[in-house]
């Protein structure tokens, strides 16, 4: 029986088993090795590491983990979790099962780009969802909005704060009324409401947005709204709350509507950033520990 097991090997993840580890807790930390970030060259706004590659922070980070004996790290995919009597337990998918005390899920979540040529292919590479991430590597260049219907329009008034030169592409009729043309017209954002066929670039890089009736749009990005969230499965397995959104709501110190069950990172409500999620790994470490000194002491 370990104290705790942390699902997912993300910043959130790897920040909650150092904690835990200098805690002297017995740790099991598994990983499935498939990032969110992974397509991305370079991971920005985490302070100390700035324009790194997203894959050195797990690197070295595994290599300080190392240092704690009380910290194990599994390779492989979570393929069930259930609680149990005396905390939780799970299966992996190669069949090996652990059980602890409490259990944290730093599982990230899911983004389904649209069903559209190209996107997939950009993905990282001049498409992206976060304007925090990637708006400065692109400011005062000219960027493309996707957002079906009424979508995009939040995003493109905040992507101002990097570029004005937007075009809204709303792939059919936009649904806005006046007010809100107006609004955008006086912020310079045009809107695009003919159908948007593919994405289309050069030496692995977009650089247009091909409409269906052939017209090219030029620019160096294409920021896109994301549809409600997909969690990991184990959320609901284990029967977290979810907002309308798809995330985990969670207290001040990442603890969910299930005892001793705790969301950090990506799949929690804050901010969806790599250094948010390792800074709700670190209070989701502080919080278990206290929990469980209280536990241990009477």
């Amino acid at each position: 029986m370990r104290d705790v097991i942390i699902v997912g090997g993300g910043p959130a993840g790897l920040s909650a088993a150092l904690i835990l580890g200098r805690c002297r807790r017995r740790v099991l930390l598994i990983d499935a090795g498939h990032p969110r970030n992974a397509v991305t060259p370079r991971m920005h706004g985490f302070l100390g590491r700035d324009g790194r590659a997203p894959g050195s922070l797990r690197d070295e980070a595994r290599r300080e983990l190392a240092a704690y004996d009380t910290v194990e790290i599994w390779d492989g995919r979570v393929i069930d979790a259930v609680r149990a009597p005396d905390g939780f337990r799970v299966v992996m998918d190669d069949q090996r099962r652990a059980d602890a005390r409490r259990m944290i899920l730093a599982t990230g979540l899911r983004t389904d780009l649209p069903a559209i040529e190209g996107f997939s292919e950009y993905w990282g590479h001049g498409v992206h969802h976060c304007p925090y991430c990637d708006g400065y590597e692109n400011r005062g260049r000219p960027l493309a909005v996707y957002g079906p219907g009424e979508t995009g329009k939040g995003l493109a008034l905040e992507l101002t704060a990097w570029s004005r030169d937007l075009t809204l592409c709303t792939d059919g009729p936009c649904g806005l009324d006046d007010p809100e043309r107006d609004r955008l017209a006086r912020n310079g954002i045009r809107i695009e409401e003919r159908a948007v066929a593919r994405l289309e670039g050069e030496d692995g890089r977009l650089s247009r947005v091909r409409l269906r009736d052939g017209t090219a749009l030029d620019c160096a990005a294409l920021f896109f709204t994301t549809g409600p969230c997909i969690p990991s499965p184990l959320v609901e397995r284990l029967g977290c709350d979810l907002s309308r959104k798809g995330t985990v709501p969670t207290g001040d110190y990442e603890e969910t509507n299930v005892p001793g069950l705790y969301v950090a990172g990506d799949a929690s409500r804050r901010v969806q950033l790599a250094i948010v999620a390792a800074a709700e790994g670190a209070m989701a470490a502080f919080a278990l520990n206290t929990e469980l000194l209280r536990e241990d002491t009477g």
